[in-house]
């Protein structure tokens, strides 16, 4: 703790940010229980608890030169490659083909919304006489691609480019949509299921396993013991997360000199390539409660750490062009929503498939699972579009996303 022109500099460590983050998202789910329109709207735990409310408290502390708190990110950043490492050892190519022609269809219909967040985001910049890198920045670089992308590509446009507070501007635009879709994925679920009247899991009492991974993808290395205890379960489970995890550092540097992609494909193309080995010889199995554990820890964590140090002041010093480009990301995406819920059938996984799109393709993946669960935790969960959101939004749109970006940066 110290202080710089009058205000005062706080300093939290790692150890403190995930203490911070674990109290806070407690607090949000008990503030979601006591506010109807919370819970009514299903907004996510942490949205409405540490999240938002100590992002808001902070950046207006910060804004008016009181205190500024720095967050050591370097735990946030460990949970982000473990919960992506998780979704790697989901990735089973015999459950893949089970997801079928929806799951390649929503890969279609989500790359065809990448197209257009960049068409509408580089437009809009020529428009109003910008660079149209900065309109690639506000869109599926900072949209689809959520914050791990935006720090990779801005960076990367600044020094190919030219273009001037590269990183800044995708960032910021980062925060904007990562923001809004916690805050408009959940409630235009319910909104869904009350106007089309969709039937949910609990409404015709069909049981559902809980919402993480569902059962079917459960991930721990299990070695022929019949019933383990949870203790050797967990401890297996975090010796694949993290020798996949270092395996994946290095083919993040590897693919790095030749491709811009977020850290955490390397370690989720690992996980993946343990998991199918698993499956097709048959040597050992990828699966039970240890990795769920591991899942669902990482992701609370993790999203509710991010939020925690979200910087809502900087979102002032937007200049007006980026606020009008962000504007017409916002509605592209919901319109582009609305639109999916009709194509794949106005069904309950159409809702769920939904609030997850909004969620990862204004944001990340962890928060477009945050509206899944916020959803199923009152309706029932949909193993399904779990999976596909995972799959897609984790993985697969990452490396077709960094594709687009490189290409069209290169106009």
């Amino acid at each position: 703790m110290n202080s710089s022109d009058g205000m005062l500099i706080v300093n939290v460590s790692a150890i403190q940010a995930v203490a911070i983050a674990a109290v806070t998202y407690y607090f949000g789910a008990w503030l979601r229980k006591k506010v109807p329109f919370l819970e009514k709207y299903s907004v996510p735990s942490p949205v409405v608890g540490g999240g938002m409310l100590v992002a808001l408290v902070l950046s207006c502390l910060e804004y008016f030169h009181f205190m500024k708190v720095n967050f050591d990110t370097s735990l946030q950043t460990l949970l982000m490659l473990a919960f992506f490492t998780t979704i790697g050892l989901s990735a089973s190519l015999k459950i893949v083909t089970e997801g079928g022609k929806l799951l390649v269809s929503f890969l279609f219909v989500i790359t065809i919304l990448c197209v257009l967040q960049n068409f509408l985001g580089m437009g809009l910049a020529e428009m109003m006489g910008l660079d149209f890198h900065y309109g690639l920045l506000a869109g599926s670089v900072s949209m689809m691609g959520g914050l791990g992308t935006s720090a990779a590509f801005g960076p990367y446009f600044e020094q190919t480019y030219g273009v001037q507070g590269g990183t800044a501007v995708a960032i910021t635009a980062a925060t904007f949509g990562m923001v809004v879709a916690l805050l408009i994925g959940a409630p235009f679920a319910e909104w869904l299921i009350r106007k089309y009247k969709v039937i949910t899991p609990k409404e015709v009492d069909t049981p559902e396993p809980e919402l993480h991974i569902p059962e079917d993808l459960e991930t721990t290395v299990v070695e022929g013991e019949k019933d383990p205890t949870y203790t050797p379960q967990l401890l297996k489970a975090g010796t694949i997360v993290a020798i996949c995890m270092g395996l994946g550092a290095v083919l993040s540097q590897y693919m790095g000199q030749y491709i811009t992609l977020p850290a955490y494909i390397g370690s989720m193309i690992v996980a993946a390539i343990v998991r199918n080995v698993g499956d097709f010889s048959g040597k050992y199995t990828v699966e039970g409660k240890g990795m769920n554990a591991i899942a669902e820890i990482s992701l609370v964590l993790f999203v509710t750490m991010a939020i925690n140090g979200l910087k809502l002041h900087e979102l002032l010093n937007l200049a007006l062009p980026l606020m009008i480009i962000l504007a017409g990301q916002t509605i592209l995406m919901v319109v582009f929503a609305w639109a999916m819920f009709f194509i794949f059938g106005k069904t309950y996984d159409a809702v769920m498939l939904c609030a997850g799109g909004i969620g990862f393709s204004m944001g990340s993946t962890a928060n477009g699972l945050a509206n899944m669960q916020a959803i199923a935790e009152k309706y029932g969960s949909s193993p399904r579009a779990w999976l596909i959101i995972s799959l897609v939004g984790a993985f697969l749109i990452d490396l077709i996303n960094a594709l687009l970006v490189t290409w069209m940066g290169a106009w």
